[in-house]
């Protein structure tokens, strides 16, 4: 458990800690006063457990101050990702919860909440990723000797990020569905952290798809796959997903639909006008075939979120003081044209003249989750002009799909930020959208640097009065 910081690093944390201490006096705020605002928690880093083995943490000659420093800042609580190739990494149904735990009870030492990630996904290939965390041995096993497990592109390209959601109910890993194992996951974390639920972990983030989030791994950064703002790919065409498709185009009256996705949709790095199928005047998207093919593909995915949903209700429906959330990722270049080609291509079937996200809201809603979404620190003028990006009308539209759905909206900065002009822009979508709770990211040396702590605990008493 040796810290890799640099004494430097060590005096810049020591720094902060003392230059909190003497704000929060300074701001004579209570905790009390605190939770009337919007409480921020801070996201640990990907490694906390050790990913060699699970039962120890990493650097935790300082995370216990570390801790204390974000207590002392008003900080609600942390955010951790429990790993399911770390938990049950080696043998199916053999869980290894002992880092997690003492992490937890470091948390609750600090007087900190907890905010649990069930993250069923690989760490690696996607934004922010600074560690390799695979899926379970055994998973990828399976994955191997059926390569249709994995999620499939019009190329023959495989992703290891996520099992694929067309096998669900098919007891293809060891024996059980990929939701059994989703829901004996959560079981087993619920029995062996039962002490802490609704006292010290307040809050289960489900796991999704890739990055945690629910949609399609339609943009993969590995290999290069795929570079900013390349409007992504289909990924519909493992067997499993493929024979749905055969099937809702048999019912539809139309099989040559299921034949596959669209045909003229480009590549991973095409821009909308580039392709046919997302062209802003004609294009196919909007097509009595482009309405079919996105509308199955949109409700399977809505489908597999309301599956794992159902499970993790079961595990965690009765657990008072402890509610459940989902992460929707903020998919906002190329959101000022009509088709929305990114979103799209990641199963949220949104475009100009139809919301994608008050369905998804919804099925939240039939499980009391709150729905969880990124980008809030953006702004429009920010952004490349040739990208279309439009951040803040994004979060405005998904505010709204929320308070539609009678859910609550909780937020996260998509990138690393210290800087005022991200944080002022946090402060106004908590107030104007009446946010339940806010995650950064992430806990990190840089953040204790003392020009960025100074400005990030500024911002955690602000959005204490933003309630």
């Amino acid at each position: 458990d040796l810290s890799t910081r640099s004494p430097n690093q060590h005096f810049c944390a020591l720094l902060a800690c003392e230059a909190m201490a003497e704000s929060a006096a300074a701001a004579g705020q209570s905790s009390s006063v605190r939770k009337s605002g919007v409480p921020v928690f801070v996201m640990m880093p990907l490694d906390t457990v050790k990913t060699c083995c699970g039962s120890g943490l990493n650097h935790r000659r300082t995370m216990a101050r570390d801790l204390a420093a974000l207590k002392s800042s008003g900080v609600e609580g942390v955010m951790v990702d429990v790993w399911w190739g770390v938990v049950e990494g080696e043998e199916s149904g053999l869980y290894n919860f002992e880092g997690y735990m003492k992490l937890v009870e470091m948390a609750r030492d600090a007087k900190l909440k907890v905010q649990a990630v069930m993250s069923f996904h690989q760490c690696g290939g996607n934004v922010g990723d600074t560690v390799n965390i695979p899926l379970p041995r055994w998973v990828v096993e399976e994955m191997d000797k059926d390569q249709d497990l994995a999620y499939t592109d019009q190329c023959g390209r495989r992703s290891y990020e996520y099992v694929s959601l067309g096998c669900d109910d098919v007891p293809v890993l060891d024996g059980r569905t990929p939701i059994r194992c989703y829901t004996d996951f959560m079981r087993a974390f619920r029995d062996h952290l039962a002490g802490f639920l609704g006292d010290t972990i307040v809050e289960v983030q489900v796991g999704m798809g890739p990055a945690g989030e629910l949609r399609y791994p339609s943009y993969p950064e590995s290999e290069g796959t795929w570079k900013f703002p390349g409007i992504g790919a289909f990924q519909c065409y493992d067997k499993y997903l493929l024979n749905s498709l055969r099937m809702a185009a048999v019912a539809a009256g139309n099989p040559d639909w299921g034949l596959g996705g669209p045909t003229d949709a480009g590549g991973y790095n095409s821009r909308p006008d580039d392709t046919d199928f997302f062209r802003q005047d004609g294009g196919g998207w909007d097509s009595e075939y482009g309405q079919f093919f996105m509308s199955w593909y949109s409700r399977m995915l809505i489908e597999h979120g309301d599956r794992v949903l159902s499970g993790a209700a079961s595990v965690f429906g009765h657990e008072p003081g402890v509610r459940l959330s989902v992460k929707v990722a903020g998919i906002h270049w190329h959101h000022g044209t009509e088709s929305h080609a990114p979103e799209l291509t990641a199963g949220y079937y949104n475009t100009r003249r139809r919301d994608g996200y008050l369905p998804i809201a919804s099925m939240l809603g039939r499980h009391g989750a709150v729905l969880n979404f990124t980008c809030v620190e953006m702004r429009d003028e920010e952004q490349p002009r040739d990208a279309r990006c439009m951040p803040e009308g994004l979060v405005r539209r998904v505010a709204a799909a929320a308070r539609g759905a009678g859910v609550g909206l909780a937020g996260e900065n998509a990138l690393p930020r210290y800087d005022d002009a991200a944080y002022d822009q946090v402060l106004v979508t908590a107030r104007e959208e009446r946010m339940v709770a806010f995650t950064y990211l992430r806990m990190g040396s840089d953040l204790f640097q003392p020009d960025n702590w100074r400005r990030f605990a500024a911002f955690v008493t602000r959005m204490s009065e933003a309630g």
